[in-house]
């Protein structure tokens, strides 16, 4: 029976220290057992593990990638812009030891070379840059980070630079400059096309040079479109085809000789002409009036009229 006692007293003894030095390590935990304060090399897995209670201390260390922060950071430019700036890290343990060993606070240290190198980033940098060239400042800041964090048993992941915040009148300052570029190409975009439409015309000029037809045909095109419009009217006051031929055959008109006086023939003029034999020429045609008839048509003595002896008219 003393013996029972006993062995029941052990067991429950042994119950009591075993649940006294029994520890659970998570998945995405590592343990460290501190031995009289020395670290073990040893890391514990995940899962259940035992420790000498009152010897050893269990220390866990999370192995997850953390997402930190970094608060925004006022700074200079190298072109001297005003400019708030803030990031973010993600980054995880790989080495338990170190990072318990090597640094007091892991996470307090990566924050605060996360900002340092933030600020120095942006003295470095110019506001181009920050706005459109971040991958590369990316890059950069993460190899500053990355360099003491080695020493401390954590491997930066990634940083991204989130916001960059300028002074109001930064930003009104580069909208007039976009809105001044983009007036620019769309001036230069409007030339180039002028040009290039004078060309294709000056080409199309020669070519009608070389061939009038094709003036007309395009002069009949601008007719069929002018007439597709209801509410236009179309006037030709000449036509084109009657100014073409005028210009390849001129023509002088005749010059009108002088009038001459239409006199009879006289009887030698007709006797030189070839008239039938046995013709008689008429006796007003054979010698023209000596004397010409002057005076009054009036002063014309009826036939029968009395003279006296002088001569002259009863």
């Amino acid at each position: 029976m003393i013996v029972l006692d006993a062995l029941i007293a052990v067991l429950g003894l042994g119950a009591v220290g075993i649940a006294t030095s029994a520890r659970i390590i998570k998945q995405y935990e590592r343990g460290l057992i501190f031995r009289f304060g020395r670290v073990r090399e040893a890391v514990r897995g995940p899962g259940l593990t035992l420790i000498v209670p009152g010897v050893d201390r269990l220390r866990k260390v999370n192995m997850q990638i953390v997402t930190m922060p970094v608060p925004a950071q006022d700074g200079i430019t190298r072109d001297n812009v005003t400019v708030k700036v803030d990031a973010v890290v993600y980054f995880n343990v790989v080495d338990p030891v170190l990072a318990v060993v090597n640094v007091q606070n892991y996470l307090f240290a990566v924050s605060q070379v996360a900002q340092t190198s933030l600020r120095s980033m942006i003295g470095k940098s110019e506001l181009d840059d920050l706005l459109s060239n971040r991958e590369r400042l990316n890059q950069g800041l993460e190899v500053m980070i990355d360099s003491p964090a080695l020493n401390w048993g954590i491997h930066i992941d990634r940083v991204e630079i989130k916001d960059v915040a300028l002074p109001d009148a930064m930003k009104r300052s580069m909208s007039r400059q976009a809105e001044a570029e983009r007036e620019r190409r769309a001036r230069v975009i409007t030339a180039d096309g002028e040009l290039q439409a004078s060309h294709k015309l000056a080409q199309a000029a020669a070519t009608m040079a070389d061939t009038p037809t094709a003036l007309q045909l395009r002069l009949l095109e601008t007719v069929v479109e002018v007439a597709a419009e209801k509410n236009s009217t179309l006037v030709l006051p000449f036509p084109v085809e009657l100014l073409r031929f005028l210009e390849k055959h001129p023509t002088t008109a005749a010059k009108p000789e002088a009038a001459t006086p239409h006199r009879p023939p006289t009887t030698d003029e007709l006797a030189s002409t070839d008239m039938p034999a046995g013709t008689e020429i008429p006796a007003a045609l054979e010698s023209p009036p000596e004397h010409p008839l002057h005076g009054d048509i009036g002063a014309i003595e009826p036939p029968g009229a009395a003279r006296t002896p002088n001569g002259q008219p009863a």
